[in-house]
């Protein structure tokens, strides 16, 4: 098993929510609430979870964009969360991000050259303009563009063409870490699979680890080698990701599986359809905070915070329930696998 290269060690996110302009009393939201994870060396990690769980966030804090309120983000053995911009800087060329929207997060005001060259003149890893072209158009054709695109504009390409000069922009600086959030969710159906093909393809060719955040398990089933699930800031299973599939430990889990389209009319499958909205973060549940959607809930529940607690190598949950025998996936992965 390789060794981590990126670490999230107990880390809390929370942010002060006035409730108006003059008053002195604030609220707090817990937007991370003491996530600890690890990410291998070469892997594909995914985060998944509805809106609003902290899935964004945890990648904002391992760019640097935000700064844990606590806790600590750990790169390649160097603790990176409390570092001044001077001495992160080397390290930002190692660690890149493709964001979600590939039309807002690219300049209509720069050509595709200006914008993928842009990383070389902020590192400094061009030492001409001849490099900095050549490498450009090296990258362009990496992800299946040709060095004539260079000279165009963003609104000159479809959703999913400007996806693949994000991707660009973020492989110019050869990192070792991608951040992917929501990558393909802003594209349409026959376009998600090419994106996340190339993905794959790029991960093992460049020897490339991928934090992938979705909120899609049937796009995560295809690229990730483990799953991360997350409810209101907080990990509730982790897996790897044939395992979780086939075998869910988590209430939320199963539901998320049971939400998945089947392109299979024969199969059949129970539809778990969650009681009520995610409640307010600015008041959370005690307890399990999923304990007021649960179809499962016990009283003891609203007792204490389940643990985050490993059952087999590699399968964590927090969920006080044992005795659950829950739904897989039907006709995706957990249909060709057994247990890890």
């Amino acid at each position: 098993m390789s060794a981590p290269i990126l670490e999230l060690r107990d880390l809390y996110k929370s942010f002060p929510i006035h409730n108006s302009l003059f008053a002195r009393d604030r609220h707090v939201v817990k937007a991370v609430d003491g996530v600890s994870l690890a990410v291998r060396q070469g892997e594909v990690l995914s985060l998944v979870g509805e809106p609003g769980s902290g899935k964004s966030t945890i990648g904002r804090l391992v760019l640097g964009i935000e700064t844990p309120t606590s806790g600590t983000v750990w790169f390649d053995g160097v603790e990176i969360s409390a570092l001044p911009r001077r001495r992160m800087r080397p390290l930002r060329q190692r660690i890149q991000m493709v964001f979600q929207d590939p039309y807002a997060s690219l300049n209509p005001r720069m050509t595709i050259e200006a914008i993928v060259g842009a990383p070389l003149d902020v590192h400094g890893l061009a030492r001409s303009r001849a490099e900095r072209g050549r490498r450009v158009a090296e990258t362009l054709r990496l992800v299946g563009l040709v060095p004539p695109h260079a000279q165009r504009y963003p609104h000159e390409f479809s959703g999913g063409q400007r996806q693949r000069i994000g991707i660009a922009r973020a492989l110019i600086t050869n990192p070792d870490l991608l951040i992917a959030d929501e990558p393909v969710s802003a594209l349409d159906v026959s376009v998600q699979a090419q994106v996340v093909n190339l993905l794959l393809e790029l991960k093992t060719r460049l020897a490339l680890t991928v934090l992938f955040i979705a909120h899609d398990l049937a796009v995560v089933g295809h690229i990730s080698d483990r799953i991360a699930v997350m409810y209101m800031g907080r990990l509730v299973e982790l897996a790897p990701t044939r395992r979780l599939f086939a075998y869910p430990a988590h209430p939320y889990t199963e539901a998320l599986l049971s939400a998945v389209p089947i392109p299979d009319p024969t199969l059949e499958r129970r539809r778990i359809v969650l009681a009520g909205d995610i409640p307010s973060p600015l008041d959370p549940p005690s307890g399990c905070t999923f304990r007021t959607r649960c179809p499962y809930a016990l009283p003891t529940c609203a007792a204490q915070v389940p643990a985050f607690r490993e059952l087999e190598a590699g399968h964590f949950k927090a969920c006080i329930r044992d005795d659950l025998s829950l739904q897989p996936a039907p006709g995706l992965v957990a249909d060709q696998t057994a247990p890890q």
